[in-house]
């Protein structure tokens, strides 16, 4: 298989599926999201299923699907989560180049309003700033190419996703 895909890595909020939708359509290309097919899979919401059975269990969850990934030719926007998992990073790197939608916390917090039912994966006892600070070197980790977008529109960050594929 050729690493004609391109991954959307990235925090909540810095627009791997808004973005990714348009660069697929730029770039020719599929477009496809992991958190839909986790939610498809587990026949239920990602908040729900973090509520219902844990981090844990959704780290596995997440996981599994990702592993599950047999595609070409597709701009695949990824969970914020998927960096815990090394076996669903290397798969993903696999198939195609890891871009990292870089995000500041600040920017971050700005973009999301609805943590309490996003589906986003913290911690219990630990802060949004605490699930930021140890996301941020697994990002940078398995990044071929890091994309800052606090001050980009959709428009700009997706013309730099374009050019991150040409390269």
């Amino acid at each position: 298989m050729d690493k004609s895909n391109v991954v959307l890595i990235g925090m909540p909020g810095s627009g791997k599926s808004t973005c990714g939708v348009i660069a697929a359509k730029v770039l020719l290309k599929n477009f496809f999201d992991t958190d839909l097919l986790l939610q498809g899979l587990e026949h239920s919401r990602l908040q729900d299923l973090i509520n219902s059975k844990g981090t844990e269990y959704f780290y596995e969850a997440e996981e599994k699907a990702v592993l599950s990934l047999n595609i070409e030719a597709t701009v695949i926007a990824t969970g914020g989560s998927v960096i815990y998992s090394e076996k669903a990073m290397e798969h993903l790197k696999k198939l195609g180049k890891i871009i990292y939608l870089h995000l500041d916390y600040e920017t971050m917090l700005s973009r999301i309003n609805n943590f309490t039912t996003r589906g986003i994966v913290v911690k219990n006892g630990e802060t949004l700033l605490d699930m930021f600070n140890e996301r941020l070197p697994l990002y940078e980790k398995y990044a071929d190419e890091i994309i800052y977008c606090d001050e980009n529109t959709v428009e700009e960050t997706v013309k730099k996703i374009v050019e991150a594929t040409e390269k």
